[in-house]
């Protein structure tokens, strides 16, 4: 089903990506599309956009209000069009494609880092600096903890993924010997 989201949402975020870049204003679109995904994620929220209890109109209107001065415009007529369209749901990879898009015109790479330990920040620095080296991008790192990898790090930058985890190399010796 997340292939079919991806599929329908595709189209809105390039035209919205297209919008901004002639527009010149890509950091407003990242703001307007995320307040639309945290809306559309809401749990009360997401019954209301399943649900058939509620006009075309009322949606609009009920988005409209919750974005109030925040949407410009033309996210106004973006919302008009995803409930037009009944395309609602699909906010959520709209605004992850779009990012996407915004990261590779900007030639940035989120990377994320789950450790062991707490990362320290000069760390992050030497991480990063290698990364940019190897990849040709700038690069922003988020990291969180997690005990459960007894030492090392899992890192994912985009489709890369590398595991050099404690628990992951425990797994992968594991599968290996059939236990």
């Amino acid at each position: 089903m997340a292939g079919d989201a991806t599929t329908i949402a595709r189209p809105y975020a390039e035209a919205v990506f297209a919008r901004a870049v002639e527009t010149d204003k890509l950091d407003l679109w990242s703001d307007m599309l995320e307040l639309l995904k945290m809306a559309a994620q809401d749990p009360a929220l997401a019954g209301l956009i399943a649900s058939p209890k509620l006009t075309k109109a009322q949606m609009s209107e009920l988005l409209l209000d919750i974005g109030g001065a925040r949407l410009s415009e033309e996210g106004q007529n973006l919302v008009h069009t995803l409930v037009a369209n009944r395309r609602l749901s699909v906010l959520p990879e709209i605004a992850d494609l779009y990012e996407r898009r915004k990261a590779d015109h900007e030639g940035t790479l989120d990377v994320h880092v789950t450790s062991a330990f707490a990362l320290k920040p000069e760390q992050a620095q030497q991480l990063a600096a290698v990364l940019k080296q190897k990849l040709g991008r700038e690069i922003r790192i988020t990291s969180d903890e997690d005990p459960d990898l007894i030492g090392g790090f899992h890192l994912r930058a985009g489709d890369m993924v590398i595991d050099g985890s404690v628990s992951g190399q425990l797994g992968q010796l594991a599968n290996e010997l059939g236990i």
